[in-house]
């Protein structure tokens, strides 16, 4: 994994399969910078070590996954949650989608299934078990399509400086200069263009682009 190796952090409420997933994670060359047992605790340590990416289960004692996503993107926004569980069912699926993770892998994946997702993951890859990366597409896709009153109550809503800085980065605008012309830091700007992917379940700079366009904004 070179002179620095990815961080992982596990979270998932049976011992035992922490234990082995950070051992074979470990195997592989990852560093494995903390576990985890449930929402809070998640919360708590991703503040403290800022892992790259979150392996993350659905079912916790305190909360569910999605709930978890959400609690660790806060107070560490760069992490890429990878969800890694038993459960196929479609809510789970879409609910941890839209609460930011990248991807959805279910515990029948093999060892060496698991270390490339989250390679993948790291790399900025959405990674799905065969079969959810359509079911997740064609959620959006029903979304994108249905008539205003059918559609779902909670879409993703930006803030002004989230509107702001979208408009900005549709003209082509990078984040140094976009950080120039709104006075404020670079790493700030970074932190509204991530946000934004993560709201919009958008991948990259490009498909950002292509919303601003869509909605208008340029």
């Amino acid at each position: 994994m070179g002179e620095n190796p990815v961080t992982v952090m596990v979270v998932d409420d049976h011992p035992m399969w922490r234990d082995g997933v950070s051992r074979d994670l470990e195997a592989a060359g990852f560093t494995v910078s903390a576990t985890a047992e449930g929402v809070e605790s998640a919360r708590r340590r991703a503040a403290a070590v800022q892992p790259a990416v979150v392996l993350m289960d659905m079912n916790l004692p305190d909360g569910n996954g999605a709930d978890a996503t959400t609690a660790v993107l806060e107070v560490s926004p760069k992490s890429k949650v990878l969800v890694l569980s038993a459960s196929a069912e479609r809510d789970d699926v879409l609910d941890a989608v839209k609460a930011g993770a990248s991807g959805y892998l279910v515990k029948s994946a093999s060892v060496a299934e698991l270390l490339e997702a989250v390679r993948a993951t790291f790399d900025g890859q959405a990674v799905f078990t065969p079969g959810l990366a359509g079911l997740v597409l064609g959620e959006y896709r029903r979304m994108s399509t249905a008539p205003a009153d059918d559609r779902a109550p909670e879409l993703p809503r930006l803030t002004d400086r989230e509107t702001e800085v979208l408009r900005l980065v549709a003209k082509g605008l990078s984040a140094k200069q976009i950080a120039t012309r709104l006075s404020l830091s670079h790493r700030t700007i970074e932190n509204h263009v991530q946000a934004t992917l993560r709201k919009l379940q958008l991948a990259n700079r490009v498909e950002l682009t292509r919303y601003a366009i869509e909605q208008g904004l340029e």
